[in-house]
């Protein structure tokens, strides 16, 4: 049995006595978080286990996200993988569950705790530098910069943003004009941010000021070159993103954007789980597990290595199970 967003079984488990893992996403509402599911459910039916998939209704919703922590907690479920909206602010409902007897395993974006039992995840803060890198040759390692944030609080984006930054100090001819706006949690949040902040530095001609801009997550990447695209910037200022998604891999290939930057997150939904059920066989589980970060532009996207990363195939596992 596989539950999908929101629906509460009246049980965990079932009659044949198989653990129950409750998978906690910070959203339902992104191609990533889909991944994350896809993932998941793999595991599951290699293992032999049962899911339950459940999100905050809003994106990034802290308090929602806290509360199906503890629910899934009280219901009595083996073990979570949990993708914390907040790094400080789940750690309560987490350590209690965890003090309770139920282990986690936290993805994607870590938790300021040393009591779960491992971290699932991509190396943001290299996701960051690769990132920069990447605008960096864009850019003949000269120009200005800006930066569009994705949410606070989130350590995921926080550590691609920080890497970014951090890396793009080694080109002393690339000057950042902007790196202090979030974008908020939606693609429509980030796309009127994204207008908001182009019109802030259009010049007199009506271009831009800066030459290449970053932004940090799939629904900020996303928001940034539809503004781009409807103030008539695309190929006239490089773009690098975070994230792979339909829409986004198609603007790649029709050059509304230059590089993504990509994780795995099948790779992570699996291994989450497989941690966890790893560790209620009492085996032992390393306490970091990297999955991997990679550029993906239009020079390559179409490379067979690549086709998992950026098309994967989520109907083989999501199909009539809710996402």
């Amino acid at each position: 049995m596989v539950l999908s967003c929101n629906q509460q079984p009246l049980s965990t488990g079932d009659s044949e006595g198989r653990y129950s893992i409750a998978v906690i996403p910070m959203s339902s509402q992104h191609d990533f978080w889909h991944s994350i599911h896809a993932g998941a459910l793999q595991a599951a039916e290699e293992l032999g286990v049962e899911i339950i998939w459940n999100a905050p209704l809003q994106n990034e919703d802290r308090q929602q996200q806290i509360d199906i922590v503890e629910s899934m907690r009280i219901r009595g479920v083996d073990g979570i993988v949990l993708a914390p909206v907040d790094s400080v602010a789940l750690v309560s409902s987490t350590e209690d569950a965890i003090r309770r007897g139920v282990p986690v395993v936290i993805v994607d974006s870590a938790l300021d705790s040393e009591e779960q039992i491992s971290f699932v995840a991509t190396d943001n803060y290299q996701g960051g530098v690769l990132a920069a890198h990447e605008l960096a040759k864009l850019l003949g390692e000269s120009g200005k910069v800006i930066v569009l944030r994705a949410n606070e609080g989130t350590a995921s984006t926080m550590n691609r943003e920080r890497g970014f930054l951090e890396s793009l100090e080694e080109y002393g001819n690339i000057e950042v004009i902007s790196s202090n706006q979030r974008a908020g949690t939606t693609p429509e949040s980030a796309y009127q941010k994204a207008e908001q902040l182009l019109a802030t530095f259009k010049d007199d001609d009506g271009g831009l000021e800066a030459d290449g801009i970053f932004t940090s997550c799939e629904p900020v990447t996303f928001g940034m070159m539809r503004a781009m695209e409807d103030a008539d910037l695309t190929g006239k200022v490089r773009h690098v993103g975070f994230d792979a998604s339909p829409v986004l891999v198609e603007g790649l290939r029709k050059g509304h954007l230059d590089t993504i930057i990509v994780q795995d997150p099948i790779k992570m939904g699996y291994l989450g789980v497989k941690v966890v059920v790893q560790h209620l066989n009492g085996e032992e589980v390393d306490n970091r597990h990297d999955t991997g970060v990679y550029a993906i532009s239009r020079d390559n996207v179409d490379h067979p290595a690549n086709k998992n990363l950026v098309e994967p195939d989520l109907d083989r596992w999501l199909s009539g199970k809710g996402q």
